[in-house]
């Protein structure tokens, strides 16, 4: 423990150094010379999270140390709750004060920027801590130790507190038995025993809400607080799963690798769900389509061979197979011109897929039956 409390101090004493160094012309009154020849003048304001987070107290206690040994008049402030907008008060106050320096572990790390700007235009040096401000708001930053030594420090911190207040206590009931012995007696006022038992009642509560929070820095949060930052959690879990089914729901996945031939909406229209998008042509499944009178079928029946020539390709031979066969109906039907000796002719739809695969065919190509 001894350890991580001059972590905290060595930490803090670098602070004051990195201030005191190059704060000679700050305001103030009074200048002195440290051991090792620097001199620092004025006051060094520190501005902590809030007045009552005991690491910023354990670290103040390091940054009130160096500026004692260069001769310099320390100041600790801090808002009651940690909001930016306390800090910014504070800030302006010390502002007016005309202090030579200020070292803050800011609250936020751009909404500082214009007060710590005026300050610096002031002349007053600023430094950032723990938590940087915005590069803009401050000549320094001072990198915090790790979390682990932070947390070890807050472990530390809480307990000293603890033994302060229970001290506190002790002292308080050994003033709270003498004025009530004084009082039974009748040498005594009433008012002085109420004063007595006021301040031994606040020092009990001191100390039991000091134990309170070193227990929690030991053990960590509560099972409730750990049940509900785990319920957070679950359903910000839920809300990214939400949004990412969303986001799915952008992308169309075709049922089959292909081109797409068409695409039917414009960017920006609406499309209506069950509304189709596009069209894709499966390349790797070709077939040949040809209208056929009946009485030209002989050659061509189901399972049947023969060549055809496609123009596109440069006349390019191509063997195919029939795979399917099948009367368009009467509308396609070839009408007799005579009653006797002629009769209506049906027309066929064949289907034919090539033997191979032929390069570069491409739906919509022609193909023609040799003969």
């Amino acid at each position: 423990m001894k350890a991580r409390k001059l972590l905290a101090l060595g930490l803090t004493a670098i602070i004051g150094a990195t201030m005191m160094a190059g704060c000679g012309g700050g305001g103030g009154s009074t200048t002195s010379q440290s051991s090792d020849g620097s001199s620092a003048s004025g006051t060094y304001a520190f501005v902590a999270k809030d007045v009552q987070n005991p690491y910023m107290q354990k670290v103040y206690d390091g940054f009130e140390k160096a500026c004692k040994e260069i001769g310099a008049e320390p100041l600790y402030k801090g808002p009651e709750a940690a909001t930016p907008e306390k800090q910014i008060e504070i800030i302006n106050q010390l502002v007016a004060q005309n202090v030579a320096g200020i070292a803050i572990a800011a609250n936020d790390a751009d909404a500082l920027q214009p007060a710590l700007t005026e300050a610096m235009d002031a002349g007053i040096k600023v430094i950032s801590l723990d938590s940087a401000v915005n590069k803009d708001s401050r000549q320094t930053h001072i990198q915090q130790a790790d979390p682990e030594k932070i947390g070890r420090g807050l472990i530390q911190a809480a307990y000293e507190m603890w033994q302060k207040a229970i001290a506190g206590v002790d002292i308080a009931e050994k003033s709270y038995k003498r004025v009530k012995n004084l009082f039974d007696q009748g040498v005594m006022p009433a008012q002085k025993l109420d004063e007595v038992t006021a301040q031994r009642n606040a020092a009990i509560a001191t100390e039991k809400a000091a134990k309170a929070q070193y227990t929690m820095a030991k053990n960590g949060a509560e099972r409730e607080d750990k049940m509900a930052a785990a319920a957070l959690v679950d359903r910000a879990k839920g809300a990214v799963a939400e949004v990412e089914s969303y986001l799915k729901e952008t992308y169309l996945i075709a049922q089959a690798a292909g081109e797409v031939s068409e695409i039917f909406p414009k960017v920006g229209e609406l499309v209506g769900t069950g509304a189709p998008i596009m069209n894709i042509a499966i390349m790797d499944d070709m077939w040949v389509t040809f209208n056929v009178r009946e009485d030209l079928l002989k050659n061509l029946t189901m399972g049947s061979e023969f060549d055809a020539i496609v123009p596109a390709l440069d006349n390019q031979t191509i063997r195919l197979k029939v795979h399917y066969m099948k009367d368009l109906g009467t509308y396609a039907a070839w009408k007799a011109t005579k009653t006797t000796g002629q009769f209506d002719l049906k027309t066929f739809e064949v289907k034919a897929t090539p033997l191979e695969k032929v390069t570069n065919l491409r739906p919509g190509m022609s193909v023609i039956i040799k003969k």
